[in-house]
């Protein structure tokens, strides 16, 4: 445990971290990936480009000195940062590396605000944390092994089927090379996709929600076109069937847990959806009882991807129910077929559906989850029955 002049010394650095804000963050990258460039194989590069990850790690530093005498607060920080980092192959002497940039970071920004004492506390007080890192990430590791068809680092797989789900979604079925059978997962976990290509600068990794229900067998995910996106573009121009990439076994802390008699609301716009139709699958696989509500929201229907799939299990499964938000319908595109509603998602619309003891499982863009959170919150919904996941670096709603 930290000593209460450590814990008292990193306190009066708030000030000093607020008012740098994420430019602290930003010279950490900087500097990090100039002394040691071998790292940028293992940061996602499209993140720094964008400016999401210097803010995700300000916040979490901050969040770190507030709360640094009621760590028990972070846990579910915690839990979700290792989750990532285990998808990365972050690896214990890496800590060092980061610790020593962090600390340099501050000398060189906080100018002489930045005594000795400030530096030893924050060593002392990364070094607590980067252990509790360290000894969670083995735990992951080593359970990832462990479990029947699992692994341990970089396992090489093919892309044994890509199949066009919209204008902008591509699914990839991916098979392991050794024909061995592949670890299960739980609905809402992502899988860690490693590409090398003479088109990318770097080695990239990227975290694609699978989308699909565990089978023992394969892996499917389903990626978005980004505009300007290096590793999404290669997937959907260049990568073919047969082609090969490495991956890393499943990981993530957005989770599917539901008992028979809870109903169960998965709500998504765009992309989103992904995570949410490993969850559907899962929950029509097992004959899950209660009622399951799906809501999706999309531009219009050359994007609405899943939706022939959707119709189809709503079809086969009473206790299915769904309901398609458009925001710029198309002219081809029909009310009551293809679409239910035309605008923003407004789920005071189809309140009767959403009971209070229901699990409200949602994904997409900050904006649009906030937009549900704040919704759900008015219908009477508690905050403990709802879970979400974020593309990218983390950000509170």
């Amino acid at each position: 445990m930290l000593d209460s002049r450590t814990i008292q010394v990193i306190k009066s650095t708030i000030p000093l971290l607020e008012s740098a804000g994420p430019a602290l963050t930003t010279h950490f990258y900087e500097r990090m990936f100039k002394h040691n460039p071998e790292l940028k194989d293992v940061f996602n590069l499209a993140h720094q480009h964008s400016g999401g990850q210097p803010v995700a790690l300000f916040n979490a530093v901050a969040a770190y000195a507030k709360n640094i005498e009621n760590l028990a607060v972070l846990a579910s920080t915690v839990e979700r940062i290792a989750q990532k980092h285990t998808g990365f192959l972050i690896k214990p002497d890496q800590y060092a590396i980061v610790g020593s940039h962090l600390l340099a970071t501050l000398k060189e920004l906080g100018g002489d605000a930045v005594t000795e004492e400030v530096l030893e506390a924050w060593g002392q007080a990364y070094g607590f944390l980067a252990n509790i890192f360290i000894q969670r990430e083995a735990q992951i590791y080593q359970a990832q092994a462990e479990q029947e068809g699992g692994w341990a680092g970089e396992r090489r797989f093919i892309i044994s089927a890509k199949n066009t789900e919209s204008a902008v979604i591509t699914s990839f079925i991916l098979t392991p090379e050794d024909g061995k059978p592949v670890k299960d997962f739980i609905p809402g976990q992502y899988l860690s996709v490693k590409l090398k290509h003479p088109n990318l600068a770097n080695e990239e990794i990227r975290q694609y929600s699978l989308s699909d229900a565990p089978n023992g067998s394969h892996y499917r995910i389903s990626v978005k076109r980004e505009i300007g996106g290096q590793v999404s573009n290669l997937l959907h121009d260049v990568l073919q069937a047969g082609d090969k990439v490495m991956v890393m076994p499943p990981a993530g802390d957005f989770m599917l847990k539901v008992t028979p008699e809870m109903p169960v609301v998965l709500i998504s716009a765009g992309v989103g959806q992904t995570p949410m139709k490993s969850m559907l699958n899962q929950l029509l696989k097992q004959q899950h009882p209660s009622d399951i509500t799906w809501l999706h929201a999309c531009e219009q229907g050359p994007v609405h991807g899943f939706k022939e799939a959707i119709n189809a299990k709503r079809q086969q499964h009473t206790n299915l129910t769904s309901h398609v938000w458009y925001r710029e319908p198309n002219s081809t595109d029909v009310l009551g077929e293809d679409y239910d509603f035309k605008g923003q998602m407004e789920l005071s619309k189809v309140a009767e559906q959403l009971v209070p003891n229901a699990r409200y499982y949602f994904c997409g863009p900050i904006g649009f989850m906030s937009a549900v959170k704040q919704q759900l919150l008015a219908l009477g919904v508690a905050i403990e029955n709802m879970h979400y996941e974020v593309f990218g670096p983390h950000a509170d709603l």
